[in-house]
């Protein structure tokens, strides 16, 4: 029987999330004894645990099917590879980084289009250079593997591309992030190639689950009371809600319980505006799955 093979982050910021994130799409696993390969027991898919950096290669080479990796692991691999050879399937949400560009605290470079013919020392040359091309800017990158933050300082770059996250690293070597580049975020991937149509159908269901699951983290169920004549203006004031149930009240024609699944963040200000639109007994709950 066709399985299919996932790769994930073995430890770090991901690896967590990615299991927890399989595991509400109602997969189980046996884990192997070195611990880096994972059987699935309760629908065929497996996983592979690797060092991130290494999953865009394995997804490459066929080693699996899909990995879960960093859009800036991911997208570094893409553009040494001339934009070909994987395909972003989902965007997952959790693992948010962002890539900046940062200068040391005095330079004389105020803005982006002061890089242009400027050294910048980065972990993601392809990236970086792909994104500064965008803008008109041409500079020479500087790979380095670790410790980009110190390269300045060592008269070796002008400036660095790295993930920044609090800043903290930056001020210590006596660095300010100029500009943001590129927001990122855990993502899943796979190749772009066709796959048999049995190993297609269970990719088909397993991207289903993982909607499901992605929604529901997105949604809240509504529950509420309203006067029947401030159903519309109720729905209107819902965020991303399909046309709501209604329900009679016992005893009182002139209103009706309403239920919605709200798709998008449900705030303390929609439920002021709900109340203030005649809404009594709001209860919101969180959703644990969905499949539409």
């Amino acid at each position: 029987m066709n399985r299919i093979r996932i790769a994930i982050q073995k430890s770090g910021r991901l690896s967590e999330r990615s299991l927890a994130l399989l595991q509400s799409c109602g997969l189980r696993f046996a884990r192997s004894k070195d611990k880096l390969y994972w059987y699935g027991q309760d629908f065929p898919v497996d996983l592979l645990l690797v060092r991130d950096d290494d999953i865009p290669r394995i997804l490459l080479d066929g080693v699996c099917d899909l990995g879960i990796v960093g859009q800036n692991i991911a997208l570094e691999v893409v553009r040494e590879c001339d934009g070909t050879g994987l395909e972003e399937l989902r965007g997952l949400g959790f693992g948010r980084c962002r890539l900046s560009i940062a200068v040391p605290e005095q330079t004389q470079i105020s803005s982006i289009a002061d890089l242009d013919g400027c050294r910048i020392a980065t972990s993601y040359p392809a990236l970086t250079s792909s994104l500064l091309e965008k803008r008109g800017v041409s500079a020479q990158m500087v790979k380095l593997s670790g410790s980009v933050e110190i390269a300045p300082g060592l008269g070796t770059a002008d400036a660095i591309s790295d993930l920044v996250s609090t800043g903290t690293t930056l001020r210590a070597n006596h660095l300010v992030e100029l500009e943001v580049l590129f927001e990122s975020t855990a993502a899943l991937y796979g190749q772009k190639v066709s796959l048999p149509d049995e190993k297609q159908a269970l990719l088909n269901r397993l991207l289903a689950r993982l909607d499901g699951v992605l929604q529901a983290a997105e949604s809240k169920y509504v529950m509420l009371h309203a006067p029947r004549d401030a159903v519309e203006e109720i729905t209107r004031l819902l965020p991303g809600a399909e046309n709501p149930s209604l329900m009679n009240l016992e005893g009182d024609p002139t209103r009706v319980a309403l239920h919605a699944v709200c798709r998008e963040a449900l705030f303390w200000e929609h439920l002021e505006a709900l109340k203030g639109a005649g809404a009594s007994a709001i209860l919101v709950l969180p959703v644990e799955k969905m499949l539409g």
